[in-house]
């Protein structure tokens, strides 16, 4: 239950506690038309400004790729620190979008391929997307205002080992500029944080769609479910390994991706140990409004038949003249 604990302070999004006990007793219901082709423009209309704000994410994070870093005075006693090996990288940028975004979209579509449930398909790319890119959004930030630099700081700054320093004691880099630059950005790792954002977000969601946490005791779930985290922690551990980072700045980034994967998971879903926690909140409201026009189609039936019974009562009365009327 340390999960459930771990989530309960996020209880108050969506429907209260009062509830959602009552919501968790409702079963699976086949919404059968509510597909991408029925309803997907629809749902996207009714989140067109989450849209505008993941655009305008975007841009940020472009911006602010583009700012230099806050430049921290670097002494020479320092470098002791920062002469670490300058490796290439073992988890390549590129791969990033590719494991952290794409692979979870593609998790995401084969569960639409067995449900065809629109709403799910459409808030867990949505929550996705928020996720890695509140999280690169926060995680540059820090990195230029903080400007730490990075294991292997020595061999971007003087890339031939000949030092250079200032009168106060600082180094005068003459390194490429961009590599000096990349080497302010050690804190925290921005690998890291989209590695837990991206795949901390799979992991949420694969526990509430395998129901882990059913009470059944089915272990193998449970594995299912850690197998993103194992992977968002090896690539953490890599950046240690690769001297781009130091241990801190993963630990760092780590906590970022998962507190902010967990709040954008919980705008779109119940916690995943709910009895809810399969679906979407947008699936139960549809159900249950698909739910009260079944009964209000059913008690029109009963009165149409119910008026047809009575009529035929009624001329036969009349036909045989019969006195209904009180006396």
């Amino acid at each position: 239950m340390a999960i459930g604990s771990f989530f309960s302070p996020l209880k108050f999004w969506g429907n209260s506690q009062e509830e959602e006990p009552q919501r968790g007793r409702m079963q699976e219901i086949d919404l059968g038309v509510h597909t991408v082709k029925s309803h997907g423009g629809r749902v996207a209309i009714k989140h067109k400004h989450d849209w505008i704000i993941l655009v305008i994410l975007v841009a940020i994070e472009i911006g602010l790729q583009l700012i230099p870093p806050f430049y921290r005075y670097v002494g020479k006693d320092m470098m002791t620190d920062l002469k670490y090996p300058f490796n290439d990288n073992t988890v390549p940028v590129w791969s990033v979008p590719i494991y952290a975004v794409l692979l979870p979209i593609i998790v995401f579509v084969c569960f639409y391929m067995k449900r065809t449930c629109v709403y799910d398909l459409h808030h867990s790319i949505l929550g996705l997307l928020f996720t890695v890119l509140i999280t690169g959004v926060i995680t540059d930030s820090i990195k230029l205002a903080t400007g730490r630099p990075r294991p292997n700081f020595y061999w971007r700054c003087f890339p031939d080992g000949k030092e250079l320093y200032d009168a106060l004691g600082g180094v005068i880099c003459h390194g490429a500029a961009g590599e000096v630059k990349e080497g302010h950005k050690s804190f925290p790792s921005g690998h890291t944080s989209w590695s837990f954002a991206g795949l901390g977000y799979l992991s949420l969601y694969l526990s509430g769609k395998l129901k882990a946490f059913n009470r059944e005791g089915h272990v193998a779930k449970l594995c299912l479910v850690f197998l993103p985290l194992l992977a968002a922690c090896l690539v953490g551990v890599s950046r240690v390994d690769d001297y781009w980072h130091h241990w801190q700045d993963v630990f760092a980034g780590a906590l970022i991706g998962l507190f902010v994967a967990a709040f954008c998971y919980r705008q779109f879903y119940p916690n995943p140990y709910h009895e809810e926690g399969w679906g979407p909140y947008a699936y139960f409201k549809a159900a249950q409004e698909r739910g009260a026009d079944n009964v209000s189609s059913q008690n029109r039936d009963a009165l149409r038949a119910m008026s047809l019974q009575v009529e035929p009562t009624s001329l036969e009365n009349m036909e045989s003249g019969t006195n209904t009327a009180p006396r």
